[in-house]
């Protein structure tokens, strides 16, 4: 049987008619942290700088040919988004992020009296049509590629990981990761990604997503990623407890000079914290899937003071 399409197809109500789907694209988002925050005189420099280093990165693994063909170009004045062929995805969430982690950091360390320029990306993929004008890439896919880089995880990167290391923070979609890291096309183990339940304040979002950190400098686990940027990597301790979990029970402290005590049945939070001891320093919650930097922080002589 012959199928019957016509112009109009595009403008039937969802559900009424069957029509093809658009092409299968990737999308790429990225934002400049703290973009707000600086000097007016500063905000067109960078509109036109976060291309140029996507660019750079992508000459620099080879994948120019992206750049030339991207497809439904836009500056969002702190960041920038485009299309492209879908199969390229793992090429690029690798190399290309870990390249673009590299180019940040030679741009920052060269641009002398220029504030550091630290980015957050977001990767997303789905059917997406192309019209050719300012209208093309609208879609489901599109707005969630930007929810994605509102989240507050891939805030949380940024906001706790060392400004003079990590320059490039990025999440991608839970269909992304499927499609092109889980299936073993990325050039990157699974470990290389935190599952965190992405989440924007003020939006009705919510959705399974991965954080993938070229070059991370803090912990990356559940809790410091899905806490508030204004959090540190630490789960902190004063956290609110929900009204849905009852009565708050009291804190009990123990202490120990030379190890840790936890006798009984303890209700509520409970802190531990051990001085003197060789080895970790441990306050707080260490437990939980913790990626990322989990070794000693020694100052001084390891062994002094200890007969």
């Amino acid at each position: 049987m012959q199928e019957q399409f016509s112009k109009s197809d595009g403008d039937a109500r969802p559900f009424t008619r069957s029509r093809r789907l658009p092409p299968y694209r990737g999308v790429l988002a990225v934002d400049a942290k703290d973009f707000t925050g600086r000097p007016a005189l500063e905000h067109e420099t960078i509109s036109r700088t976060v291309p140029d280093l996507l660019m750079t990165a992508l000459a620099r693994v080879g994948l120019r040919r992206l750049w030339d063909d991207r497809q439904f170009p836009n500056t969002t004045g702190d960041g920038y988004v485009f299309g492209f062929d879908a199969s390229l995805m793992p090429l690029v969430i690798h190399p290309f992020l870990h390249t673009l982690q590299e180019v940040l950091t030679d741009y920052n360390v060269l641009s002398h009296g220029v504030a550091p320029m630290r980015l957050r990306a977001s990767l997303h993929v789905g059917p997406l049509a192309d019209t050719g004008d300012e209208f093309g890439g609208n879609g489901t896919v599109r707005n969630d590629t930007h929810r994605l880089l509102d989240s507050r995880p891939v805030k949380a990167v940024l906001a706790s990981h060392k400004e003079n290391i990590t320059h490039l923070a990025s999440i991608l979609s839970d269909r992304c990761y499927e499609d092109a890291v889980l299936s073993g096309y990325t050039g990157r183990h699974l470990d290389h990604f935190v599952e965190v339940g992405a989440t924007v304040d003020g939006k009705p979002f919510a959705q399974r997503a991965w954080v993938y950190v070229p070059q991370p400098s803090g912990p990356l686990y559940d809790g410091a990623l899905d806490a508030d940027d204004s959090t540190t990597a630490a789960v902190r301790e004063d956290a609110p407890v929900s009204e849905s979990a009852g009565p708050q029970s009291p804190r009990v402290e123990n202490s120990a000079p030379g190890g840790n005590i936890n006798s009984g049945t303890v209700h509520g939070g409970q802190s531990v914290s051990n001085h003197g001891i060789a080895g970790d320093y441990v306050e707080g919650n260490k437990a939980n899937r913790v990626r990322g930097f989990q070794g000693d922080q020694v100052r001084g002589d390891k062994n002094r003071g200890r007969s």
